[in-house]
Formats: C-alpha cells, structure tokens, sequence
C-alpha cells in the first residue's frame, strides 16, 4: 500500500505562518490589559503595578530584543522562531494558574508576563525579516499586510475575550489564557516545516557601527520609540479609561474603544499593503502622526463619551502605519541590515511599547495623589480617578507629536 505523504510546504505556507506569529503577539500584548479591571479588583493590584506589568512586557521584549541580535545568527532562525512559540504559548497556559497557585498572585502575574513576553520578543525580531527575505519586490506593501494580522489578532482578542467574560463572568477568566494558548501551539508545528529563504549573510551585512553613526538611523530609533509608545499608551489603557475614565458599561466601552482601534489600525494596514505603492510614505506618516494628536486631544478633552470611545478607534487608524512603515523606510535605506538592523529597531520599538503605557498609568496615580489637582476636577465635575486617567493619556500624547517633528527632520536630513 503507498505510503501517504503531506504536501510538500512553500513559501506561502511560510508566509501564513508568520501571520500567525503576529496573532499570537497581539495575544501577549492584549489579553492581560482587557483583565486589569479583574486584576485590580480580585488580587487588589493599583495602577501602578498595573503599569509595571505593562513596563515589564515590554521591558523584556525589549532585552530579548537585544539578547536576539546576537543569539539569532548562531542557534538559526527555525530553532528561534519555535523557541518564540513555546515560550508564548507556555507564558499563556501559567498566565492562567500562577495567579491563583502562589501566594503571591502578583508574583504569579510577573512570571508568567516575562515568560510570555521572552517570546514575544523574539516574534518582533524574527518575523519581519523572514518576510522581507521572501521573493518579491514590494517590500513595504508585504510589510504592512503583515503587520495588519497583528490588528487582526487584537480583534480577535478583544472581541472574544470580552463576550466571553460576559456571558461566562469574570471568574471564569483563566480559560481564556489557557484557550489562546493553541495558536501559539498550532504555529510551533507550523513553522517546524515551513521553507525559510536565505538571509543576508555575514559578510553582506551593514555592520552596526555604521548603522549607529547615521543621522538618518539614529532618527529612525527615536521614531520606532515614539511609534511603539504612540500606539500603545491609547491601545493599552483604553478598555480601563473607558470603564473607569468614561463611566460606559465594560463591553460597550471595549467594543467601541479597543476593538475597534484595531479594526482601523489592521484596515489602515492593509490599504497600504494593497495601494501602498501609490503612496509616499513619509507624507503618509506625517499625517498619520498629526491625526493621533488630534485624537489623543479629543478623547482627553471630549465632554461626550462616545465621541471620546470614537476618537480613541480613530487613533487605531492613526498609528496604523507607524511601525511597519518605519521599518520599511529604514530596510529600504539600509537593504543589508540584516537581523540586527530589525533587532534594533524592534527593540526602540519595544522601549516606547514599554515607556508610553507606563508614562500613561504614572501620570494617572500621580495625577490622583494631587490634591489640589483633585478639588479643580471637583470644580470641573471630573472624579479623581477620571481625571488621573485623563492627565494620563494627556501626557502620552507627547510621543506622536515627537513623531511628526523626527519625520520632518529625518526629511531634513535626507536633502542634506
């Protein structure tokens, strides 16, 4: 009898693998944020070491960001990348039942986030590079598309993850980690067959002293940190803004603020991924960096919560092209930078994901232990915590502006 065999895997299987490594780093960077209210409610976390789980996935991400650079090249990018899918998928599975296992749950909280976030580091270095290897010339559109799954996945997250704790009641929140653990799970088989195409090779490669010593990368760093911050801040704090900030019932206010953020941040994606070529992408940024202040305004300043839950969404447009558009301008600049080149901008990328939602929830708790602060909110009719988080997005709105002017300069640059 002839043996089956399964059909021989190419690079589009390659490339739907690492699609799913972008659903599975939105599932890091989502999940826990839409549990903060549970967080601070049942193991009586405060803001602040709410943001310190923020601080802290980032921060790791950003150091494996740094470790990959160098650990990348020598273990080869298969052996990595599984690395990256076990290490989140277990992060996942102990993000359901340290919590309630230690006796700290806290400390069940952290292990878990840097387990999880070692793998979502190494997904931010290794993805993005094993697309830009694929055959094809339009690099920039196939980058956007990419990253348009990540959008997709945060979606998903959002949508599934809030009806479920709905319908199901928050204490029933553990079998969500343990059941988004499966893609992670899912995409380690996957990419244990999947063709990888040839990287730049050593002796190709821009070394990173140079690299460091133009004006034009240095400039793009700070704008990889302003991004990361930009689209974080907003999209990590918005589900407790708009429940606690707003006063709008939970699913009303994720639905219409989170969700629908990464609607238009994965529709702003994928635009640019079909019409990109079309577009220059500078200007683009620049008004996309013009567009999330006036957002990061309005939800601050609204009067109207729903216009406020609007503007939020709308900042999800804003921000869509920030990343991977600076990771195109920055590859196209330098074609040869290789692992390292993407390393390091993942990692300024990751040093803003960790700095703006951490400035946002400091800003927040400092704002509320003001009093004076305080009796003028009560002047304006705006409770404490309200208005804490309001100083607190306020404040983050500093990171796109940063942006508009490192773009104008960068063009600056580029003339000279």
């Amino acid at each position: 009898m002839e043996a089956i065999t399964l059909r021989q895997k190419t690079y589009r299987d390659t490339l739907h693998a690492c699609y799913w490594g972008y659903i599975t780093q939105a599932i890091i960077n989502n999940l826990a944020p839409l549990l903060f209210v549970i967080f601070q409610t049942r193991f009586a976390i405060s803001l602040t070491l709410i943001g310190q789980l923020i601080l802290l996935n980032f921060g790791v991400q950003l150091l494996t960001d740094l470790f990959a650079i160098k650990f990348v090249d020598k273990v080869g990018y298969r052996f990595a990348v599984v690395l990256a899918q076990a290490c989140s998928a277990l992060g996942l599975i102990l993000l359901a039942v340290l919590p309630n296992l230690l006796p700290s749950p806290y400390a069940g909280l952290m292990l878990a986030v840097v387990i999880y976030a070692f793998g979502g580091g190494l997904i931010e270095v290794l993805i993005s590079p094993i697309v830009n290897a694929l055959p094809g010339d339009a690099k920039a559109p196939a980058m956007s598309l990419l990253h348009s799954f990540y959008c997709w996945g945060q979606v998903a997250v959002v949508l599934i993850s809030t009806l479920a704790l709905h319908f199901m009641g928050d204490g029933m929140w553990p079998l969500l980690p343990l059941l988004w653990a499966l893609i992670p799970l899912y995409n380690l088989f996957l990419f244990l067959r999947v063709p990888l195409a040839p990287m730049v090779s050593a002796e190709e490669k821009t070394p990173l002293r140079r690299l460091f010593t133009s004006r034009i990368f240095v400039i793009a760093m700070l704008l990889m940190l302003c991004a990361g911050a930009s689209e974080l801040a907003m999209s990590q704090w918005s589900s407790l803004f708009a429940e606690k900030g707003l006063g709008v019932p939970k699913v009303m206010g994720d639905l219409l603020g989170p969700c629908l953020f990464a609607i238009l941040m994965g529709l702003g994606r994928v635009f640019y991924g079909i019409w990109g070529h079309k577009l220059r992408l500078r200007r683009v940024l620049m008004c996309s960096a013009l567009l999330c202040v006036a957002c990061y305004l309005v939800t601050v300043f609204s009067p109207w919560p729903v216009l406020s839950l609007l503007s939020c969404a709308l900042c999800g447009l804003s921000i869509s092209l920030m990343w991977p558009g600076m990771l195109s301008l920055t590859a196209e600049r330098y074609p040869a930078g290789g692992t390292a080149m993407f390393g390091v901008l993942a990692l300024m990328g990751d040093l803003g994901c960790a700095l703006g939602p951490w400035l946002a929830g400091l800003i927040s708790d400092t704002a509320q232990a003001a009093p004076r602060l305080m009796a003028l909110g009560q002047t304006l009719g705006v409770a404490g915590e309200q208005l804490g988080l309001k100083c607190g997005l306020f404040a983050a709105a500093i990171f796109p502006l940063l942006m508009l002017g490192g773009l104008a300069l960068m063009r600056v640059k580029r003339r000279t």
